[in-house]
């Protein structure tokens, strides 16, 4: 164990038995102080991973024309939340308003809200956003983001929020737990089956469960019937149910035991979007797709705008342009999936809202 937050949670465990996956990925992420969020800024080349936002301004350029059509089918009202969940570094935010200063009535409309708990990612948006030209406000939670029409954009959010493994066993399916083997962080299975699962599978199952990100998905699908607007949520995950453990953490762009460095390497999980639509249809909202991400960007225009942004560029940024576009685009190979394919889209809306851009493409 190697880290500071790990001898809390040795203490946690040695004081109160094991935790569940989903206490465990909380604290590792969202500690007040020791959090892996809470203390660093994890993303780009010197960071843990890349997004989608940092790989090409096309990224977020096309976010905000989809959000700009968005606001035009709501029937362009003169006040709207624009939202980020987890905005990062800034940049999609950044790149999104570059393409909505080009409608004058919905730039002026903008009052920007950024949901994020990180002060040190806080500071780096606000360097990002200085000078917009757009009012803008921080939020410890969404529920804090004062009510009225809203587009809300989660881009890379939903994986990073708890999620509970149960594993099936003759007796039953047992929720994994967190404990100790000696000194050492440890997996391991509750005494007793959980007599609520009642789904059918082999033993050595493991059925993954996010009920944080459900009750989110819930809650933003009733603001929106309510209030007017949509939620554009891109992530990796699956949209068909499977029984699949896909917890994994990243530490300098490559993969870590989750367990090693409690609060130094990032830990997600692949997002259950048939579980996202299930809760926010639940809620009263419309919602389309998942799709995938390249599909949903082609779709979008990616390719005009990388033709545009080349008429003006050096062969060397043309090239850089052309790279970008399709790692955002690509589907990869069957034993390889890129970005395009393993990413998925999914919007959530008002139901007296047309089916969004994009999504006239038919899910797979």
């Amino acid at each position: 164990m190697t880290s500071r937050l790990g001898d809390e949670i040795r203490a946690l465990i040695l004081d109160g038995g094991p935790i569940g996956v989903d206490r465990y990925m909380a604290l590792c992420l969202g500690h007040p102080t020791l959090g892996y969020y809470l203390t660093r800024d994890p993303f780009g080349a010197a960071g843990d991973f890349t997004t989608a936002p940092e790989t090409s301004q096309m990224f977020g350029e096309l976010v905000g024309a989809w959000a700009a059509a968005v606001w035009a089918s709501m029937g362009a009202p003169d006040r709207l939340r624009l939202v980020e969940l987890g905005p990062g570094r800034g940049t999609l935010l950044a790149d999104a308003l570059r393409a909505l200063r080009r409608v004058p009535p919905l730039f002026a409309a903008l009052d920007l809200h950024l949901v994020e708990t990180s002060p040190a990612l806080r500071d780096a948006q606000r360097r990002a956003l200085d000078g917009c030209g757009v009012p803008a406000s921080w939020h410890a939670g969404v529920e804090d983001v004062p009510p009225g029409p809203a587009i809300v954009i989660a881009n890379e959010f939903f994986d990073a929020l708890p999620v509970r493994h149960y594993v099936k066993t003759p007796g039953g399916w047992r929720q994994r737990l967190v404990g100790l083997a000696g000194d050492a962080l440890s997996f391991g299975l509750a005494p007793e089956p959980e007599p609520a699962i009642r789904v059918e599978a082999p033993d050595g199952a493991v059925l993954e469960v996010g009920l944080v990100a459900q009750g989110l998905a819930k809650g933003l699908a009733a603001r929106i019937a309510r209030d007017g607007g949509a939620a554009l949520v891109i992530d990796y995950g699956y949209a068909k149910p499977a029984f699949a453990e896909t917890l994994q953490a990243v530490r300098r762009h490559g993969f870590t035991d989750p367990l090693a460095e409690p609060g130094l390497a990032d830990l997600s999980a692949h997002v259950d979007f048939g579980g996202l639509r299930r809760a926010a249809e639940g809620a009263g909202a419309a919602v389309h797709g998942p799709l995938p991400q390249g599909a949903f960007l082609r779709a979008l225009g990616l390719g005009a705008r990388a033709a545009a942004l080349k008429a003006r560029a050096t062969p060397e940024q043309a090239a850089a342009i052309d790279a970008a576009a399709e790692r955002l685009a690509t589907p990869g190979t069957a034993g390889r999936p890129g970005m395009g394919e393993l990413f998925k889209v999914l919007a959530i809306a008002s139901p007296s809202l047309p089916v969004p851009p994009g999504f006239e493409v038919p899910p797979p």
